[in-house]
């Protein structure tokens, strides 16, 4: 009997990582990072809770780093087989890692410089760039719809799961005792109101589903309620001169934010305000998203064709790139009718603290969080009202006006995920993961309603099916 191990992403939103273990085959469901507190991040550097050399082939469902930011480490302890994902994130994958490395590499840096002065002996980076560079050698992209076979008992077929460029839920077949078993991982599913990208692929039949719960106990505000309220904060930004900073993740989001703002451009509202996207890697996903415009939903599609012949960054006329460091701090040095897009989108790393620093304490300012902020992050603690926060070593006051548009998350909402269930054509064995406890047990609840038995995953729990 086949069975899955949870082994992150299963005590909050981050560390994805899911053992399937058959009669024959060990395949691994993502390989994540843990993000958030200083304690959440030291996991990483654990040795991961099963003999690497044992694997037999890793599956990818999308590129953000809480799903694929430990592959590299997972190289280096020895897995040399094959990461399956789409040929979308095979590109994104590239630039994020890459990232990753560089900071890890930096951060180590920085900490050895404060442990050699404390006597201490240094640290590693959790991994370097030659590491990414061999764990790419090892990637291979996949479209979506098509079967493939891993193993002698396994194959996995792709399907759109509309959250990021490139995202899959993942369908997962095992032949066992002359039998095929079904098991569907849902990784993270789309919110079907965002832009561009089209909505998760409806399944109808599996005998075990993994599904994600980030926004399993809330709604998202409509997307007219949302863009209204965008609007609204362009608007009183304009008449009293402030500037806008939008904390943003670089894969998804921040396309879907140069979208938004294109719109209002076209439609004559955004004429005076400049828009910096003040994110290199930002700025290589967005050219990577122009190349898969085939995957964009059929609307969006036609009226960027229609536009502007299809290029996202030509929609909207007034964005800037900031690509160098001295490009990035001369943003700084403007004081109004500024709109600047950078990461990270939970404020706890990238150019975002060096404007919120310049900008946080203005009054005439605005933050707007488009996404999560997950807990002990620097922007959760200002969705929380924070009053003052600490940036780059100084205790900054919290006056600019702080705005929360959750119509823009890129993850489905709590009756978006029970839709998505709800076609399947019987009830079988559901697991819930990746979400926080509260989450979780919110949809643990409306999901007992409508019949099913949804089982919340506990951290090293092995389940059978």
């Amino acid at each position: 009997m086949a069975q899955v191990k949870f082994l992150g992403a299963v005590e909050g939103v981050t560390g994805s990582l899911h053992l399937l273990i058959t009669s024959k085959s060990r395949i691994l469901l993502d390989c994540g990072l843990f993000q958030g507190t200083r304690e959440e991040e030291s996991r990483n550097f654990q040795k991961f809770p099963f003999h690497v050399a044992d694997l037999d082939a890793v599956v990818l469902s999308h590129a953000h780093l809480d799903h694929s930011g430990r592959l590299p480490k997972l190289v280096d302890e020895g897995y040399g087989g094959s990461i399956y994902m789409t040929r979308a994130s095979c590109d994104l994958l590239e630039v994020l890692l890459k990232d990753a490395a560089s900071l890890q590499e930096r951060d180590s840096q920085w900490e050895n410089k404060r442990r050699r002065r404390a006597g201490k002996e240094p640290i590693d980076p959790l991994y370097t760039e030659e590491s990414v560079q061999q764990t790419l050698t090892q990637c291979l992209g996949l479209p979506y719809g098509h079967s493939h076979k891993l193993t002698e008992d396994v194959s996995i077929c792709f399907r759109d799961a509309g959250h990021i460029l490139g995202s899959a839920i993942v369908e997962v077949y095992i032949d066992e005792d002359g039998r095929r078993k079904k098991l569907v991982f849902s990784g993270d599913l789309g919110n079907s109101c965002a832009a561009l990208l089209r909505d998760p692929e409806v399944i109808t039949e599996a005998d075990a589903i993994m599904i994600e719960s980030t926004y399993g106990d809330r709604e998202h505000r409509s997307l007219s309620e949302t863009l209204e309220e965008f609007e609204e904060v362009i608007r009183e930004a304009s008449e009293n001169g402030g500037n806008i900073l939008i904390p943003s993740f670089a894969v998804g989001r921040t396309q879907e934010i140069i979208f938004r703002l294109g719109e209002l451009y076209q439609r004559g509202l955004l004429r005076h305000q400049a828009v910096y996207l003040d994110s290199p890697m930002a700025i290589a996903v967005t050219e990577i998203y122009h190349r898969y415009q085939h995957v964009y939903n059929d609307e969006d599609a036609t009226e960027l064709q229609t536009v502007v012949g299809g290029r996202l960054s030509k929609f909207l006329p007034t964005l800037r790139y900031s690509t160098t460091t001295d490009e990035s701090m001369a943003l700084n040095r403007i004081e109004k009718g500024a709109i600047i897009i950078a990461g990270s989108g939970m404020c706890n790393g990238g150019r975002i603290r060096h404007h919120l620093k310049h900008n946080l304490w203005r009054r005439s300012a605005h933050v707007v969080f488009v996404g999560h902020q997950a807990v002990g992050t620097p922007g959760r603690a200002l969705i929380d009202g924070a009053e003052t926060l600490r940036v780059a070593g100084e205790e900054v006051a919290v006056r600019a006006k702080i705005h929360t548009l959750g119509g823009f998350s890129a993850h489905a909402s709590q009756k978006q995920l029970a839709s998505w269930l709800g076609h399947f054509e019987r009830r079988p064995t559901l697991f819930l993961v990746h979400g926080e406890e509260e989450a979780k047990q919110a949809l643990q609840e409306k999901l007992q309603e409508e019949g099913w038995k949804p089982h919340i995953a506990r951290l090293g729990e092995s389940m059978s099916f």
